[in-house]
């Protein structure tokens, strides 16, 4: 029985069979009953659907996401056979998250109907085997049994694997109560997977295997169009040439099952509770869908498109994306395009209203000329202004107040015109930091002529180029001269195959897109195995935030090992993220091999990883480890999240005795000084040695030696300038952070929070200062001598930028938020959202303390001194 008691019926197939039996012709892959376009955008950036270039015969990409899965619908069809996954009764759509289990049961019934449909489309692909099998006994075979296993391939193999899964779910499903258990059915279906990569393994000799049977029958046209009337696919007008039904509908329908089960996966472990007996089972069969849709992309991917020259020659298109090229000393956004002989940087034409854009190449390179000059053979690039850090935090700022008035504007169902205006605003921001924030280089040459720049954000992305460009570089190629008509008809090309749609930015993406995570998330690198040598071995820690890459944490360098084990644990702040990438790399300590276009001695990668950042996975109170494999070596890691509000939530310490979590005038009036014992300390340690450091302060230290340093404070230990001499500075440097974070209340205070962001939000600088000043003099003595402090060490810092990176606006972005902070009270009177947070209150915070940095000197005796001409009511 299928999901709401009805029986799984056949389609209709008899006068298929008789055809088939008649005209002895072979069934071949038959059309789905959907269409699969690629989207493309035309000048307006209106979508439009187009279906696959004519006579294509290239495999489809498989599309691995949760969100961009084409949904699988039945057509009601002769006698309306389909079956439509209608949801249970006294089931509401919108279900609360305490109705997890009667979820279950929605998101099953769903799925149970669309693999009824599944099966009988098997069915309807298996039923001329028989007719056809029989043929091949006799004297006058239409096919030879070998071609007839050739076409039809493991279909029968993958119709029993889900016509058993589906026995036996269905009577689960009919019959449900809160005890079900069906995880151990769908680790099983993903245990089988096999069957579909050998399935599509055979694609390419299946595929021309049908084509030459097909050529040869007469009848063909006629049985086409009766499969394509049975699974609910239009036919082809009567004047069109006779050509295939893509063969690629085929291949699409079983891959795009394991997408859709993987979809439902991901749906069924969100409304499971963790302790559920089908929680680890389920995991475990995603993890195994996933891995599977990702190796099957990594095979189809350099066959996926393919444009045919001038000359009849196939050129394929493997990687393209948007790069941002220095050219005549400024930044060009570019669309690169990396075919399989040739590397073409173009970019989009301004076209007139109603037009399609086009590509403009600006050059091109035959992979056969195309070197890349080492770090010491490199020229100095050209003279390129990098993009003041303020200006970038300014954009950064705008893009989530933008969002903000966004958000507030669909909440309160304003005007399309409004919401479009702020997109449009918001989309320019997002563009300008696009192209002024990458600072690494990576130079290409023209062994003929010429070299390009470009800049990239990460060193994955700079990675990810050379080793596809090199990849090809090691097949036999030849250097050639494209003429004018072959450049423009392969230009011309591009924006039909282009698999970068848009330039990645938020604005491009769709409002039920997830917003990425807010908060901390807590990362154990333990070890690493599968180098053939030993080596000096490290690990870095990227996420994403506005759009591209940032680096957030370091290894220590293992030294002479192959198998390096760090166990080193970091905390890395999110600001709307969704990937974590691992990279390894080999520590270089020649001088020789330094980087002109930064000065920087470049390191060796050994292997490189991106995992998603699932929010069902990450947020929950234990680590969930994992393992992340790159080029052979294998890393493994553990993590957790902490959302913003629970990470700086300020437990006040049970013990006095300490001073982490304890009030700065209790630890002052006890030490008799004015500063904090381990605020004095920590400086002068980073003074003394980091003050150089690139990142100090941004990079993490390592959490266990963090931990290590609190309890040594904590115990006024007798070692504690000794271990300070010892200890890696960014664990200092992340010392000091904790010590602020886990106060009490933060060093401004609570009382003061409102009037320090309406001061800040003043227009005029007059009443600005005096406001801002006066604030000052508010705080308590122990608050306000610490906080002055800590004020010139940064500026100190800062005064090193050109060496260590850290901006005034770098500094303020990262102690902002550990400074000042609403009560909880007042969080929960006005946030609403993780993204509300970083938009609404960490910007203002980062800007109250760069108010502060900017200005000049501030003394505790004048501030004080001008005590008596103000009021101290606040």
């Amino acid at each position: 029985m299928a999901a709401g008691g009805r029986r799984r019926r056949p389609l209709r197939y008899q006068s298929l069979a008789a055809l088939v039996e008649d005209s002895q012709w072979p069934f071949l892959f038959l059309v789905s009953d959907f269409s699969y376009g690629t989207d493309e955008y035309d000048g307006e950036g209106n979508e439009e659907q187009k279906g696959p270039p004519e006579g294509s015969e290239t495999m489809p990409y498989i599309d691995e996401s949760p969100t961009m899965s084409p949904q699988l619908s039945a057509r009601s069809q002769g006698g309306g056979d389909g079956v439509s996954p209608t949801p249970p009764e006294g089931l509401a759509p919108g279900v609360e998250a305490g109705k997890g289990l009667e979820m279950r049961k929605l998101v099953l019934s769903g799925f149970l109907a669309s693999e009824e449909i599944y099966i009988n489309q098997l069915e309807a692909l298996l039923l001329p085997m028989k007719p056809l099998k029989a043929t091949a006994t006799t004297s006058q075979p239409v096919l030879t049994i070998q071609q007839i296993e050739t076409i039809f391939y493991k279909i029968q193999d993958i119709y029993e694997i889900h016509k058993e899964f589906y026995d036996n779910l269905c009577p689960k499903v009919q019959q449900w109560d809160s005890q079900v258990t069906m995880g151990h059915l769908f680790q099983k279906l993903a245990s089988q997977l096999g069957v579909y990569k050998a399935f599509v393994d055979n694609y390419k000799v299946a595929l021309e295997t049908a084509e030459k049977c097909s050529q040869s029958n007469n009848q063909f046209q006629k049985i086409s169009e009766l499969v394509s009337g049975v699974l609910g696919c239009p036919r082809p007008s009567s004047s069109s040439s006779f050509s295939l039904s893509p063969p690629t509908a085929l291949l699409y329908k079983p891959i795009d099952r394991v997408t859709r089960s993987t979809l439902v996966l991901h749906d069924l472990l969100k409304h499971t509770p963790v302790d559920h007996p089908d929680y680890p089972l389920l995991q475990d069969a995603l993890r195994i869908s996933q891995n599977f849709l990702s190796s099957i992309n990594e095979d189809i991917d350099p066959r996926r498109t393919a444009v045919t020259t001038p000359k009849g020659e196939t050129r394929q298109l493997v990687k393209d994306g948007f790069l941002v090229e220095v050219s005549e000393s400024s930044r060009k956004l570019r669309h690169v395009f990396l075919f399989t002989d040739v590397l073409l940087c173009a970019k989009l034409k301004k076209t007139s209203a109603g037009k399609h854009q086009q590509y403009d190449c600006k050059w091109y390179i035959p992979l056969a000329d195309l070197v890349f000059p080492s770090p010491e053979e490199s020229e100095a690039s050209p003279q390129v202004h990098p993009f003041p850090d303020h200006e970038l935090e300014d954009m950064k700022m705008k893009i989530s107040a933008l969002k903000s008035e966004i958000q507030k504007e669909k909440a309160n169902k304003g005007q399309s015109r409004a919401i479009e205006r702020l997109k449009k605003k918001m989309f320019e921001n997002e563009f300008l930091l696009l192209l002024n924030s990458p600072t690494i280089p990576f130079r290409i040459h023209n062994r003929n002529g010429k070299s390009y720049l470009f800049l990239l954000s990460s060193d994955y992305e700079r990675s990810e180029w050379r080793e596809a460009i090199q990849k090809l570089q090691k097949k036999d190629l030849q250097a050639f001269v494209l003429s004018s008509v072959e450049l423009q008809v392969l230009t011309g090309s591009c924006f039909k195959l282009r698999t970068v749609h848009n330039i990645p930015v938020t604005s491009n993406k769709d409002d039920d897109e997830s917003p990425g995570l807010y908060g901390f998330l807590h990362v154990i690198v333990h070890s690493a195995k599968g180098f053939k040598q030993s080596a000096n071995l490290y690990c870095t820690l990227e996420v994403d935030s506005f759009g591209y890459f940032v680096s957030k944490a370091k290894t220590r360098v293992f030294r002479d090992t192959a198998e390096p084990k760090w166990d080193e644990e970091f905390e890395i702040e999110l600001e709307g993220s969704q990937s974590l990438r691992i990279l390894c790399y080999e520590k270089c300590y020649d001088k020789t091999k330094v980087n002109k276009d930064n000065n920087e001695i470049v390191d060796k990668i050994m292997g490189k990883g991106q995992i998603q950042l699932d929010p069902q996975t990450v947020e929950t109170k234990n680590w969930h480890t994992d393992v992340i494999e790159m080029n052979g070596i294998k890393v493994e890691f553990s993590m957790k999240f902490t959302s913003r509000d629970m990470s700086l939530k300020r437990t006040p310490s049970k013990k006095q005795t300490g001073v982490f979590g304890v009030k700065i005038s209790v630890v002052t009036k006890r030490e008799r000084s004015k500063v904090p014992y381990i605020v004095r300390q920590c400086v002068e340690e980073v003074e003394k040695r980091g003050i150089e450091e690139v990142g100090i302060y941004r990079i993490s230290g390592v959490a266990t030696d963090i931990q290590a340093l609190k309890a040594v404070f904590d115990a006024n230990n007798k070692d504690i300038l000794l271990m300070l001499s010892d200890m890696d500075i960014n664990a200092i440097a992340g010392t000091l952070k904790l010590y602020f974070r886990e106060l009490p209340e933060p060093l401004l205070t609570d009382r003061l929070y409102p009037a320090f962001m309406e001061g800040i939000a003043l227009s005029d600088p007059a009443a600005k200062e005096n406001c801002m000043m006066h604030l000052l003099r508010s705080l308590p003595d122990p608050n306000l001598i610490t906080f002055l402090f800590l004020l010139e060490h940064l500026k100190r810092v800062a005064e090193k930028e050109p060496i260590n990176k850290m901006s005034l606006h770098n500094l303020a972005t990262v102690f902002g938020p550990t400074l000042l902070r609403p009560s909880e009270v007042e969080s929960k009177a006005h946030l609403t959202s993780a993204a509300d947070i970083w938009s609404h209150d960490v910007m203002a915070q980062v800007q109250v303390l760069l108010y502060y940095l900017q200005h000049p000197p501030i003394s505790f005796a004048e501030l004080k001194r001008n005590t008596l001409y103000f009021s101290t009511d606040v």
